[in-house]
């Protein structure tokens, strides 16, 4: 099996210092990338850059509010100078609008949708210069289907997906490819579904069963994912919204 590698590669990495964005980030790291990560917690920052670092690929890490402009361009200008260049972005942050409230709304709408619309047009002109542009932005599963409880956040991830498939089409000609990761209910420490585990039990173990492939899924799947749509392998696909859900969304 060819090994799926981004040597050489320069990544840009919003939400990168936890959960599915540290396991994105420890992917790509051993597959050989550069990588410069975001995140608003200094200490889990610099936890993952330390962990990062042992994989022996470049790694820059700065700190980054994501509903700031300016905080965007100042990271993406400070990892351009750290790793000469971007090849590559993820958009994994999100601000979690799981009530009905206007603050929840405007989570969704500075942090899923605007800030990855902010960080991929930064980041455009260094993209046009490499030889092997992408995007990926990370969306989920509720943006594929009707989901309670989560309105604001779903109907953000929804606007991401679209977003994603409009930049495709808009990008194609210059040979910059779009596509966006849907992840279903993956399991972490510290994550919605561990914490979920133990606040609301019945609600975990509903979930979890009705998940056809069995059980959450983990953050090496989503990892895995956004690899393959990264490498020099999927470079012709685009466009594409990946749903990683072991069959979640084709449920009831």
């Amino acid at each position: 099996m060819t090994e799926l590698s981004l040597r050489g590669q320069r990544i840009l990495l919003a939400g990168g210092s936890r959960g599915i964005g540290l396991g994105i980030a420890e992917a790509f790291s051993r597959a050989g990338a550069a990588l410069s990560i975001c995140g608003r917690d200094p200490q889990a920052l610099a936890d993952a850059g330390e962990q990062l670092l042992r994989h022996g690929s470049r790694v820059h890490c700065q700190r980054c509010d994501l509903a700031d402009p300016a905080q965007i361009e100042g990271w993406i200008a400070a990892a351009v100078e750290a790793m000469g260049g971007i090849d590559g972005v993820v958009n994994n942050a999100s601000g979690y609008g799981n009530a009905n409230d206007d603050a929840s709304w405007q989570a969704g709408f500075d942090i899923d949708l605007m800030a990855a619309v902010r960080t991929n047009r930064a980041a455009l002109p260094w993209l046009r210069r490499s030889a092997t542009p992408w995007i990926i932005n990370i969306s989920s599963i509720n943006a594929l289907r009707p989901t309670p409880r989560a309105a604001a956040y779903s109907t953000a991830k929804a606007a991401l997906n679209y977003y994603t498939v409009t930049l495709a089409s808009e990008l194609a000609t210059e040979r910059i490819r779009v596509n966006a990761v849907a992840p279903g209910s993956i399991e972490f420490p510290g994550g919605l579904w561990d914490r979920r585990r133990e606040a609301e039990p019945a609600l975990y173990a509903r979930i979890r069963d009705n998940i056809p492939f069995g059980g959450f899924g983990a953050v090496e799947d989503v990892a895995h994912a956004a690899l393959f749509l990264a490498s020099p392998q999927a470079r012709w696909i685009t466009g594409q919204v990946l749903a990683v859900d072991g069959g979640q969304h084709l449920g009831p």
